[in-house]
């Protein structure tokens, strides 16, 4: 269980809040010795002045250098001096500060974040991002407008500049913080490691179903290993973890990108890393790396679509039909079939806005794609994914991509897989990495293409784990008791 310690310059600055046994002023805390279980500490600085070589800047680099974990960082600290890291956009903000705004706040409005939280719904989604990229106990922003409003000015504050309401706030805050830092244990039993795994229960499409997020659960514990579903919102809790298992989603400019970082620098095993995200994520960089490792694919050509020549070349070079994609698309989202001229000026139009470069293949019918699953090299499971019926995909999106239907499939041992999918899968993510990856790959008129590899693929109860069972589930658990372990 994680221990807390809240530290402030003098005792005094605690008058306002309940006593606290986990409080201790910055001398006390300068003088203590630090304790075994290090990585277990978390130190939230309560400071008034944190700049740089003041008490708060002290306070963070010898929790630092103590091997405890706090709040703010120094990185953090620094990060705040530095106005281009936190001047990004966020949508519905400057709409938000404005319809708060009165005549007295015409250009300049202040507003703070605790923890994370506002006072504000509709600033919600601001200070939850903010607290992920920048965590402090007290943000104080500054908002001012220009041709709109925006975010000019974060610092922090300690308890000691709250009055009022704002006390009541910030004991509130603490209080839900402090107890996700003290839960108490799900049970008695000891385990070898506690593993996160990242999860959206309202995710449309997620990498598993939660059915198979519980034998997930299972394997584990048969393995000695805590896994423990987590979401977005425990953010600030990766650190009491050995692990983070991602079964969300990813994108890089996501949540889930900012998990798999932060997991790896806090120096924890992370399926998958911020670098086989990054890697998967975007379909140019498999396209390079496939033609450069003599991976084979359909034909493929990496396309200006504002370019003029680009009609002319791929009418030269592949034909019709052809597939036009977006770099960064997933289940089978931002794919086109285009059958004649018409239909490929305006998908380029389309596309000419989502990124400056566009790919495109040859037209590969196949009645299936391949789907083979491949852990640290080695091939765990293969699929059959069939077209939606009357569809050229394996995934027909609805509603405006809120709902898809999916084809049939098949689950194979890998072993019955023909030996050239297999060879295929396993040349594709040798320049990816070492983690879990599902490829998709073409089988068809004595060919076998790669289309492309995913790096946290489905493993959903009855389809994937259809021939292992819940030995799928083990060697998944086994193979970070074996990163573990080699850590």
């Amino acid at each position: 269980m994680a221990q807390l310690v809240l530290v402030v310059d003098e005792l005094s600055a605690w008058a306002p809040y309940f006593p606290s046994e986990n409080l201790v002023d910055f001398q006390t805390y300068l003088k203590q010795a630090p304790a075994k279980n290090a990585s277990r500490t978390r130190v939230i600085n309560l400071c008034k002045n944190n700049k740089y070589l003041s008490n708060g800047y002290y306070c963070s680099l010898l929790a630092e250098a103590r091997g405890q974990h706090v709040l703010p960082s120094v990185a953090t600290l620094n990060n705040l001096r530095n106005k281009g890291l936190f001047a990004f956009g966020f949508n519905g903000v400057s709409e938000a500060v404005a319809a708060l705004a009165t005549d007295d706040d015409s250009k300049q409005i202040k507003l703070k974040s605790y923890f994370g939280r506002s006072p504000v719904p509709e600033l919600e989604t601001l200070c939850r991002e903010l607290f992920e990229r920048l965590p402090c106990p007290v943000l104080e922003m500054t908002f001012k407008k220009r041709t709109r409003w925006e975010l000019t000015g974060l610092a922090t504050l300690s308890p000691r500049e709250l009055a009022g309401e704002e006390e009541d706030r910030f004991a509130e805050a603490l209080e839900a913080y402090s107890r996700i830092i003290w839960r108490k244990p799900k049970s008695v039993k000891r385990y070898r490691y506690d593993l996160a795994m990242l999860v959206n229960p309202e995710e449309e499409l997620p990498p598993s179903d939660a059915k198979a997020l519980t034998r997930f659960v299972k394997a584990g514990d048969r393995a000695g290993v805590n896994v423990e579903m987590i979401t977005r919102k425990d953010y600030q809790r990766l650190a009491e973890y050995d692990g983070l298992f991602i079964r969300e989603t990813t994108a890089i400019d996501h949540h889930t990108f900012r998990f798999a970082q932060k997991a790896e620098h806090e120096g924890l095993v992370v399926m998958d890393s911020p670098t086989s995200i990054l890697r998967c994520a975007n379909k140019v960089f498999l396209a390079e790396s496939f033609t450069k490792h003599g991976v084979p694919t359909p034909k493929t050509l990496m396309v200006n679509p504002k370019g003029k020549e680009t009609v002319a070349r791929l009418e030269q070079e592949l034909g019709y039909p052809l597939v036009l994609k977006i770099p960064d698309g997933a289940f089978s989202r931002g794919i086109y079939k285009v059958a004649d001229r018409d239909a490929l000026i305006e998908t380029l139009a389309i596309l000419r806005n989502a990124s400056a470069l566009v790919l495109a293949q040859e037209y590969f019918f196949t009645e299936f794609d391949w789907r083979i699953g491949v852990l640290n090299h080695e091939p765990i499971f293969a699929c059959k994914y069939f077209m939606v019926k009357g569809h050229w995909q394996i995934y027909r999106h609805n509603d405006g991509g809120k709902e898809a239907d999916s084809g049939s499939f098949v689950t194979l041992p890998t072993y019955e897989a023909p030996k050239a999918v297999i060879s295929a899968a396993l040349k594709a993510v040798k320049p990816i990495g070492d983690g879990l990856y599902g490829v998709d790959i073409k089988e068809g008129k004595g060919r076998v293409a790669v289309i492309e590899v995913n790096d946290n693929p489905n493993i959903d109860h009855g389809v994937e784990d259809v021939f292992l069972k819940d030995k799928l589930y083990d060697m998944v658990i086994a193979d970070f008791v074996r990163r573990f372990e080699a850590s």
